[in-house]
């Protein structure tokens, strides 16, 4: 018999084992035969192992056997021969994981090994949160050059096509991308940073980008509330956006205005969106942030049933710490960073206005925008975790109120300066969420998981600064502490979320799931050892346990080590139109 006769039979077996046929079992009283000379029956044979589907039904024991990138059959298949063989016996097989908020778009450019997130069983990111890396005009493409040539790289894409293209030929990774298009993007491309409203030009303008974008393989719309230049979007104005991306079968997602005192309004801001522009509707990494609203989780829960017991699509991710990560300057004043990086640094170097934001740092009564540094409870709740400029590393892992007495000035001046020194780039972690509300969450069947942050790596150019590690364990975080030592979710369930849950949501109709004929995409993990080791003080550590991870049918962590294998695809959205 030929390979490709093999091959033939084994893809009609696929067929009927994904119709409902029965996978075949040998004979109990037959010992196995031994393997048949020739071509091998699959290219991978993962056997031994608990099969844990992605749907939440219970785990069974079965082998998997892939083919090229697919499943081809599922079953008892330890007798066949295959290339390469992964002994599962005591460990979990599922569906690789996906990451509903990966952030790495231009760290895939940078290192293809996106390596914090194969070793915690990451296989698919989903990113473009609201300014997503395509499309650019002139400015962006100024401003996102400089980004590139810090490490070497050339921007040669102005477009969402054109970034999918470098990924295919020029940047292979890991790892599946899929993008939205962010609305804060296309309102800085076409209005620019300014708090105003768009003329109606303008907004046929961002449409038209939208619509670009959707055909080019865009998931949908994405938005960031909270950040400027999203922040001066009207709900009109996005409700717009939304319909073209429902036009062309894409969902809404979104960074909600507001996480903490108008976290009901907020809800009920993207609620409204998707009712208006019949479109489904998720909020990203879903939190009640700040002291002053701990509790509130369990109440904004039951404002997402409300919504859909009155027909309303509408789900949220989240990532498994009490602890968030953002922008430095978000620690500023809303009208402080209106009109983008050279207004607001002209701004921090004016005494007169430095002492008015360093009242209304300290105020927990101003109005109009999210303070943060006031909600994470000044400098001690905010602890600086990536910049940019080298001669400002040594401050990381410190907090503001540190980082204010070795430089001998007030907390608030010492934010501003960073700003000034940094130009804007510097992260933060801030203590603003409390555990039962973050276990109140993970426990809704809604819930999927976004880790929020880009890929790092303990070696190699993302390996330099310090991350949260949110990036580096989340998935881990999960089967270690809620799964096998709280017990707040079954494995099955938590398998679930990050895998069938995320597929579904944003359309992906060959992952998520372990079947025959589906993308090969599996983890391999040990239920007993799995773990996230990463630290807020110490980050930089990939987590334990995760020992094969299969990508299209390819090994990108072969027994708990890196391979050089880089077979990530594109997952383009429903709109897209082939060139």
């Amino acid at each position: 018999m030929t390979h490709t006769c093999r091959r033939t039979i084994l893809a009609v077996a696929a067929a009927l084992v994904a119709c409902g046929a029965p996978a075949p079992v040998a004979p109990p009283a037959v010992p196995p035969a031994a393997e048949p000379s020739g071509p091998p029956a699959f290219d991978v044979l993962i056997s031994g192992g608990r099969l844990v589907d992605g749907t939440g039904a219970p785990w069974v024991a079965a082998d998997v056997g892939v083919i090229a990138d697919r499943v081809a059959a599922i079953g008892r298949l330890a007798d066949r021969s295959a290339a390469l063989r992964i002994d599962a016996t005591g460990l979990v097989v599922a569906p690789g994981f996906i990451d509903m908020l990966g952030q790495s778009e231009f760290n895939a450019l940078v290192d293809g090994r996106l390596a914090s997130k194969i070793t915690q069983g990451v296989t698919t990111e989903i990113t473009g949160e609201g300014s997503s890396i395509a499309p650019l005009n002139d400015r962006m493409f100024d401003d996102v050059q400089q980004r590139f040539a810090r490490y070497a790289l050339t921007l040669d894409f102005r477009t969402l096509a054109g970034y999918f293209t470098r990924l295919e030929t020029r940047s292979p990774t890991t790892i599946n991308i899929g993008t939205f298009v962010g609305a804060g993007g296309v309102r800085s491309y076409v209005v620019g940073d300014r708090q105003r409203a768009a003329t109606p030009a303008e907004l046929a303008a961002m449409k038209a980008l939208v619509t670009q974008a959707m055909e080019e393989g865009a998931l949908g719309l994405g938005s960031s509330l909270q950040y400027v230049p999203d922040r001066f979007a009207s709900t009109d104005e996005l409700v717009e956006l939304a319909a073209v991306a429902a036009s062309h079968g894409g969902i809404y997602v979104s960074h909600q205005r507001s996480e903490s005192a108008e976290i009901v309004a907020s809800l009920d801001e993207v609620f409204t969106i998707a009712e208006r522009a019949k479109i489904p509707a998720e909020v990203w990494h879903l939190k009640t942030a700040y002291k002053a609203n701990w509790g509130r989780m369990p109440a904004v829960l039951r404002q997402f049933d409300a919504a859909r017991a009155r027909g309303l699509d509408v789900t949220f991710n989240m990532y498994p710490y009490d602890r968030a990560s953002n922008g430095l300057d978000a620690c500023l004043p809303l009208w402080v960073r209106d009109g983008g990086v050279d207004a607001m640094l002209a701004r921090l170097r004016d005494p007169a206005q430095r002492e008015r934001i360093r009242r209304e740092m300290a105020d927990p009564n101003t109005t109009g925008w999210e303070n943060q540094w006031f909600g994470s409870g000044g400098g001690a709740g905010v602890m600086l975790s990536t910049v940019v400029e080298p001669e400002l590393r040594k401050y990381e892992g410190m907090t503001l109120d540190e980082i204010g007495k070795a430089r001998g000035v007030d907390p608030r001046d010492a934010v501003m300066d960073l700003v000034i020194a940094d130009k804007g780039r510097s992260d933060v972690i801030i203590a603003i969420m409390t555990e039962s509300d973050v276990r109140a969450a993970l426990a809704h069947p809604l819930a999927a998981i976004g880790t929020d942050s880009g890929s790092r790596a303990e070696d190699g150019p993302l390996s330099v600064s310090r991350s949260h590690p949110r990036g580096w364990g989340s998935f881990p975080r999960i089967l270690a502490k809620y799964v096998r030592d709280e017990k707040l979710l079954t494995l099955e369930e938590a398998i679930r979320r990050f895998t069938s849950r995320p597929a579904a949501r944003v359309g992906i109709a060959d992952r998520g799931i372990l079947r025959p004929g589906m993308k090969a995409d599996i983890t391999v993990f040990d239920s007993a050892t799995v773990r996230d080791v990463s630290t807020y003080q110490d980050p930089a550590h990939y987590s334990q346990g995760i020992r094969h991870v299969l990508v299209n049918g390819q090994a990108v962590v072969r027994d708990g080590a890196i391979t050089a294998a880089r077979p990530g695809q594109v997952i383009r959205g429903p709109g897209y139109r082939t060139p």
